[in-house]
């Protein structure tokens, strides 16, 4: 499109209404096969939905008001099944602060739930992937590692305590976007780039550095407390989970270091927190440093048709 305000391949599209403001679009789709682990509820998988496409405003700074869902239902389900799917939704709208307004229902082979979010936004000031700057600190909005953990449970041959077994689980099947704290780092006008972080953190590192013109070095790994002592337990690298595992609805970004006061202190206004743990650097490498040793960051995560 001519003059198009965000680039493609961002988070989120955005088409100008005015002079001045942007209706921003996201559509996102969960498929049962992929998107459904075993144990996750019919209403945790329609609020997940929900969650998915949130996760991506979220990154742009962008508050949701709407949203059109579309359904395409097995024959299988019942009307109790779909009961328990709707109201999944509009748990996940209502968390957000949007309604769902209209949509539509086919049948499919397999359970599809497709969410269209729209949002208002100033043409300006939304923050994109495109511009980070050598120097600038990479930061998250959380610890990672505790979804592609939770799913190693599920799919069986790894243990856990209770409790970690427990938290593990849930952040599968109940995951969270960051939306307050994307609006008030947008608002301290201190984030230079981001992006939502559900691919896994490598994959975004890698999308941040190629449309940004930027490498990265990480020298702080975050690791949830549980997946540390879960990796330890199960015999993993947890590196691996946190760089590779994906399902995390975290905020990747970066900030201008002069302004990186200012930026921890919007996220802890909002109920969050902003945990440095690298920089950007020249050149388009992606390098994690431990132990005064530096590695490679591999280009990969989550990828749909991988296996095909």
């Amino acid at each position: 499109m001519p003059g198009i305000v965000v680039p493609f391949g961002d988070d989120v599209s955005a088409v100008p209404l005015n002079a001045n403001e942007v209706s921003v679009l996201k559509t996102d789709m969960l498929v049962a096969q992929t998107d459904v682990p075993k144990g996750m509820t019919l209403f945790q998988a329609g609020r997940k939905a929900i969650v998915m496409n949130v996760s991506d405003f979220a990154a742009k700074g962008v508050a949701p008001r709407a949203a059109l869902v579309s359904l395409g239902l097995p024959h299988s389900l019942k009307s109790s099944d779909l009961e328990d799917i709707a109201r999944g939704l509009n748990a996940g709208a209502r968390e957000y602060g949007t309604y769902i307004v209209g949509g539509d229902t086919g049948e499919a082979c397999d359970l599809v739930v497709a969410v269209n979010l729209f949002g208002v936004s100033a043409k300006t000031g939304m923050m994109l992937r495109t511009g980070v700057h050598v120097g600038d600190v990479l930061a998250v909005t959380g610890l990672f590692g505790k979804p592609a953990a939770g799913l190693k449970i599920i799919k069986g041959g790894c243990e856990a305590t209770l409790d970690v077994r427990k938290s593990l689980l849930n952040s599968v099947c109940n995951p969270v976007a960051r939306l307050q704290e994307g609006l008030a780092l947008r608002g301290s006008g201190a984030v230079s780039g981001s992006i939502d972080s559900s691919d896994g953190l490598a994959w975004c590192l890698h999308e941040l550095s190629a449309q940004s013109g930027v490498g990265f070095l990480v020298s702080v790994l975050p690791v949830a407390e549980e997946v540390a002592g879960f990796a330890e337990q199960n015999q993993l690298d947890a590196s691996e989970l946190v760089l590779y595992g994906g399902e995390e609805y975290e905020l990747v970004v970066t900030v201008d270091p002069k302004r990186w006061a200012k930026a921890e202190a919007a996220a802890a206004a909002a109920g969050g927190k902003l945990l440095p743990i690298g920089k950007a650097t020249r050149g388009r490498r992606v390098l994690l440093e431990v132990g005064g040793k530096r590695r490679v960051i591999e280009a990969r995560g989550y990828e749909h048709f991988k296996g095909c």
